[in-house]
C-alpha cells in the first residue's frame, strides 16, 4: 500500500502528517485533538453534528483523526475505527499519539467484513474513508455493501477523491441510491467529495450544513438529493462481481 512516513508540520509544531505512498493520508495535532487539518474531515464533522450522530463506525483509520476529534469534543459518544493495515495503526501509536481513550475503540479489521458483523441499527453513522492509491476500494461501496451499511446505520458518509469528470462520485452515489432513499454530496469542484446516504429519520439540516461548509476555510457546496438524482440518472452503480451495467 506504499511506504509510510510520519512528518512534523513545520508550520504547526504539534502537528503530525501521515503520508502513505507519497500521498497525505492523515493529520493530527498532538496538542489539540479537535483540530482537523483536512477540509473534508471538517465537512464530515459538520454533517455528523447536524445529524446528531454520537455512535460512529469509521472504516479506514489512518491516525484516527476524525474519531479522536469527536471523542475529544465531549463524553457520551462512541467511536469505533477499523483499519485493515496493521502497520498504519502501529505507526499511529508510535508517532501520532494514538492512545486508548474512553469512547474510542480501534480494531485491526477489514471494513466490509466488520460492517457485516454489526447488529441492525447498532450505529448512528458509518464513515468510509479508506483508499488504495487514490481510489476507494470498490468492495466497500458497491450497492450490496452499502445496503448492508444501511442495515447497520441510517447515515453513511463516503470520502471520494475524484477529478472534474466526477465519474467515481457518480458511480458511488448511484450505488448509495440503491441503499438509501436520500443521497447528496458536498465538496469542491474537484478533489475530495463526500457522498452521503441517509434515511428520512437521519436527515441532516441541509440548509444549515450548506451554510456551515460554505463558511469553512476551504468552502464546499452541497448538491441536494434532487440534483444528485438527475446527475446519476445515467451512471452505472457499482455492484459485486459486475464489470459492466
Amino acid at each position: 500500500m506504499g511506504e509510510l512516513t510520519a512528518e512534523v508540520d513545520p508550520r504547526r509544531p504539534s502537528g503530525r502528517l501521515l503520508r502513505q505512498g507519497g500521498m497525505d493520508a492523515s493529520y493530527v495535532d498532538l496538542a489539540d485533538p479537535t483540530h482537523l487539518e483536512f477540509d473534508y474531515m471538517r465537512w464530515m464533522r459538520i454533517v455528523l453534528r447536524s445529524a446528531g450522530a454520537r455512535r460512529v463506525l469509521h472504516v479506514g483509520g489512518g491516525a484516527c483523526a476524525l474519531a479522536r476529534a469527536l471523542v475529544a469534543e465531549g463524553p457520551g459518544g462512541r467511536q469505533e475505527v477499523c483499519e485493515v493495515d496493521h502497520s498504519v495503526l502501529a505507526l499511529a501509536r508510535e508517532h501520532l499519539g494514538l492512545r486508548r481513550a474512553p469512547g474510542l475503540r480501534v480494531r485491526h479489521a477489514e471494513g466490509r467484513d466488520h460492517i457485516a458483523a454489526q447488529a441492525d441499527d447498532s450505529w448512528d453513522a458509518i464513515v468510509i474513508d479508506a483508499f488504495v492509491g487514490a481510489r476507494v476500494p470498490a468492495r466497500l461501496v458497491t450497492a450490496e455493501a452499502l445496503t448492508d451499511a444501511a442495515r447497520v446505520a441510517p447515515l453513511t458518509l463516503i470520502n471520494v477523491l475524484d477529478n472534474r469528470s466526477a465519474r467515481d462520485v457518480h458511480a458511488i452515489a448511484a450505488a448509495a441510491a440503491l441503499a438509501y432513499p436520500r443521497v447528496w454530496t458536498l465538496g469542491g469542484r474537484f478533489g475530495n467529495t463526500i457522498v452521503v446516504g441517509n434515511t428520512v429519520t437521519a436527515e441532516p439540516d441541509l440548509p444549515r450544513v450548506a451554510a456551515r461548509v460554505a463558511a469553512d476555510p476551504s468552502p464546499a457546496r452541497v448538491i441536494p438529493p434532487e440534483q444528485i438524482f438527475r446527475l446519476t440518472a445515467t451512471a452505472c452503480p457499482l455492484r459485486d462481481g459486475a464489470t459492466t451495467c
